[in-house]
This record gives C-alpha cells, sequence and structure tokens, in this order.
C-alpha cells in the first residue's frame, strides 16, 4: 500500500478507506469462482476454512459486512424480546441502525466500563442477568463483547480477561458473541495467535476490509449448526453472493498481512506523541484509533479537513484511525496541521 500523492488529503476517517493494491486485484482478478448460493465458490470455501482455523472454530461463513455479520449471529442466538448485554458504546448498541432491535428483536442493555475503558468486569454480567422471575420478565440470552473497542479508542481485551468474561456469561445462561472487527489488531498488539481471543466465545465476527486492506468482507465464524442456520439468515437479509470468489480472494492476501498491522499501531502512537507535543490531551493509543477530547468536535473536524486532514467527530472528541494506506510522512503532515490549542483553539469556536 502507498501513502495518498502529495496535496491530497491524509484520509484518517478509519481503516475502512483502504484501496486494495495490485496484487490484491489480480488475485480477485484471476480468482477460482462458483455459485456460492447454490453449490459453493471454491475460493470463497477456502477462505471461510482458514477464518476457523485461525479462531479456533468449526465453521465460518463471509458475509458482506461486519454489521451484517453481527446481526445474522443476533438473530441466530436470539428470540424476540429477549435481552441481550454489551458495553456501552459498543457498535452493536450504537452504530448499526438499530438493528439489532429492529430485525432481531433483541432488547439491548449496556453494561458500564468498570474494569477500564470499554471494558466491563465478570460482576457486572453476573448482576445485569436476571434470575427467575415471572414469566413476562425479560428473558437474557446473549452477552456481545468488542475486540478492540472502537468507541473506546481502539482498546484491547487480553485473553486472561476476555476469559473471565465468556466464564462469567456461561456461568449466569448466557452464550457469547464476539465482535472482532479488529481482532487482528488486538491480536497483534498482545503478540497472540486470534484463536487465543476468541476462545470461550459461541460465535465470533472479523472483519477483511478493516487495516487489512479488502475492499469488502467480514466471516461469521462458530459451531457447524450455527454456521448452517447463519447462511439461511444471510439469504434472508439478501447477503448470498453468487461468484463471491472474485471478493474471497481479496480477503485471503488480506490475511496475509495481519502482521503489518503493526506499522499502523506505530503510526497511532506517532500520532499522539506528536498531538501530545504540541500540546494537546492524548493518551498513549493501544492499536490504530486515537481519540482527541475538543469541545467542539465538528468544528475541529472542519478545520482540519480545510487543512488536509480528514477526521471523524464523536461525542467527546476527534477520532483518527491510521491504516495500511498513511505513511510515516503522513502522520507527520497531520501532526503539523494541527496549531498549538493555546495558540490558536482549533476545538473551539472564535
Amino acid at each position: 500500500m502507498t501513502s495518498p500523492p502529495a496535496g491530497l488529503p491524509v484520509d484518517l476517517r478509519s481503516d475502512t478507506v483502504t484501496r486494495p493494491d495490485a496484487r490484491m486485484r489480480e488475485a480477485m482478478a484471476r480468482a477460482e469462482v462458483g455459485d456460492d448460493v447454490l453449490d459453493g465458490d471454491p475460493t470463497m470455501r477456502a477462505l471461510e476454512e482458514e477464518i476457523a482455523r485461525l479462531l479456533g472454530t468449526e465453521d465460518a461463513l463471509w458475509v458482506p459486512s461486519g454489521s451484517m455479520g453481527n446481526l445474522i449471529a443476533l438473530c441466530v442466538h436470539l428470540e424476540r424480546g429477549d435481552r441481550f448485554l454489551a458495553p456501552d458504546r459498543a457498535h452493536i448498541l450504537d452504530h448499526e441502525v438499530g438493528t439489532a432491535a429492529w430485525l432481531a428483536g433483541g432488547m439491548p442493555r449496556a453494561l458500564p466500563w468498570t474494569a477500564g475503558p470499554g471494558a466491563p468486569s465478570p460482576s457486572d454480567i453476573t448482576r445485569a442477568v436476571a434470575h427467575g422471575g415471572p414469566y413476562f420478565a425479560l428473558r437474557d440470552r446473549l452477552l456481545c463483547l468488542e475486540n478492540t473497542h472502537n468507541a473506546a479508542g481502539g482498546t484491547v481485551t487480553a485473553p486472561r480477561e476476555h476469559r473471565r468474561l465468556t466464564d462469567a456469561a456461561h456461568d449466569a445462561g448466557l452464550l457469547v458473541h464476539l465482535d472482532g472487527a479488529r481482532l487482528w489488531n488486538a491480536a497483534v498488539a498482545l503478540g497472540v495467535p486470534p484463536a487465543d481471543l476468541a476462545e470461550g466465545a459461541d460465535t465470533v465476527q472479523v472483519c477483511l476490509s478493516k487495516g487489512l486492506g479488502a475492499p469488502v468482507g467480514s466471516v461469521l465464524a462458530g459451531g457447524t449448526e450455527f454456521v448452517r442456520e447463519a447462511r439461511r439468515v444471510r439469504k434472508m437479509l439478501g447477503g448470498g453472493v453468487r461468484q463471491g470468489g472474485v471478493l474471497a480472494a481479496a480477503g485471503l492476501v488480506a490475511l496475509e498481512r495481519v502482521e503489518r498491522l503493526a506499522e499502523d499501531h506505530d503510526h497511532a502512537r506517532l500520532l499522539a506523541a506528536g498531538l501530545a507535543e504540541r500540546g494537546w490531551e492524548t493518551t498513549t493509543p493501544q492499536t490504530n484509533i486515537v481519540m482527541l477530547p475538543v469541545d467542539d468536535p465538528r468544528h475541529t473536524v472542519a478545520v482540519l479537513a480545510a487543512r488536509g486532514v480528514l477526521t471523524v467527530p464523536t461525542d467527546a472528541g476527534v477520532r483518527m484511525i491510521t491504516h495500511c494506506d498513511v505513511s510515516r510522512h503522513d502522520v507527520l503532515r497531520a501532526v503539523e496541521s494541527f496549531p498549538p490549542p493555546g495558540a490558536r483553539p482549533a476545538g473551539r469556536r472564535p
């Protein structure tokens, strides 16, 4: 991957803005394909089997997006009116257009971050689950975890903490779904196999188009029976893709690049350190997401865009994400676009 030509904006809005390079495009052009809806696509199947191996699950299913993968898991795990638990501000709660309630029929309950940014504690899970009660009481069915936690700034849950949460959920009679859209980032940051971070989860969703450079696609993994039912739900949602091997080929190339995510993490730390040197309040990122608290996020985003740096406003500030199409030079260029807060308050209206 290469950085944008001089004069083009440095795009830090998301790690989904990456574009497939020549090698990935060639793999897509040469992919062996079949009809995945009817009798299977060989390249798609190869990708699904590789993901299942990496995550330590029985089977896996390609889906067009991580949001669809999460929705399918909810549809399979929940009956209408069941309650599911998730860490506060989880993607599945705040950024998937309410499909958890609208289509899956689930009643969400947000868990507080008592164990650190983005992280509930096992006792939070135990206390949240209703035990007994009349027939018309809410029925708790599922815990949804997120690793890394996007809204918390790409924070990582280590295997031991993850397993304590899944154990608490299972002890309370819950199933566990892991939204691992950036699980690859967590694995690289911790230096552990992805399977160590999926252990204890009944189902896992991982994304191929965040940071790894694939143009589209996620994979939903779990047991054989779950995947069989998930395939039916995918078809109900319009997610069946015919000659999907063209897209799966990009995913296979993407999996060869997981280790390079360490470079994105280095660039995120460089970005945060540079902003701190210029007087901005930042914390050292654990992965590739930098959160910058400002008083007026939308104004700050507009100021930065005018200076050639694209970012995203959040409730509390500005989010910036490094990725394979952002070089060290781009990061330094972005840092220079921030004036010292005291000299020109970009986060406040004049």
